[in-house]
Parts: structure tokens; sequence; C-alpha cells
């Protein structure tokens, strides 16, 4: 039932924020942003219970932790992005959320270059040869 929660937060920094824009809008966008990040550090401790079941299953399955590892730094790249992004966007910066969103996704490519690298190996592995 915390999300009952966060959307009553929400609601609420929205009605603030609505008002106090329009006597003084660096203040709307200041507590729409702190609002954000409110939001994100509530459900932040939440994620570390997913990735102690993900471990667990990872070392059960007898993947390498340095894969999954990679996995996590790309998710956790993806959201910060997204967040900061969305932030931007707030403040009226399109522009700048576009780069924001695109400088995520290059780094997410360099993080994925090992992972698609092993899985071409595997699959380089299992074809037959001299064909």
């Amino acid at each position: 039932m915390e999300i009952i929660q966060i959307v009553g937060l929400g609601l609420v920094a929205t009605v603030l924020v609505l008002v106090v824009r329009e006597q003084k809008p660096m203040f709307g966008f200041l507590l729409a942003a702190f609002t954000g990040l409110f939001i994100f550090l509530f459900v932040i401790g939440k994620i570390e219970t997913v990735i102690g079941v993900l471990e667990q299953l990872a070392d059960r399955s007898g993947i390498p932790s340095i894969y999954l590892k990679t996995v996590l730094k790309i998710i956790g790249i993806a959201y910060i992005a997204e967040f900061g992004s969305q932030i931007v966007r707030d403040a009226g910066q399109e522009s700048i959320a576009s780069k924001i969103e695109f400088a995520g996704k290059i780094l997410i490519l360099v993080m994925a270059v090992p992972i698609i690298s092993v899985i071409v190996e595997t699959v380089l592995g299992l074809l037959p040869v001299g064909s």
C-alpha cells in the first residue's frame, strides 16, 4: 500500500507546484525536483531486496557474478538517466534531457559489450567447425 502514499505525495506536490509556480517558478521547479528525489529515495530501498534475490538465483545457477553485476549496473544507468532526464524535462529543458538520455544509452552500450562478446563467443562455439 506504499503506492497510495507515493501517489498521495505526488498529488499534493503537484497542487503545491501549480500554486507556487505562478508566483515563483523557480520554487515550483525545486519543489517538483525534491518531490521526485524523495520518491526515488523512498523506493530505492526496495531494490535492495530484488538485488538480493537475483544474487541468490545467480549463485544457484552458476552464473558468474560479474555478469549479474554488469546487468545491474546497466539497469541502474537506465533508471538514473531516466530520472535525471525527467527532472530536467520538468525544468523545461527538453534538449538537455535528450542529451542525458543519449549519454545513458551510450553508457549502457559500453557496459553491455562484454556480455555481448560472451554471447557471440558461446554461439560461435556451438556452431559446427569447417562448414
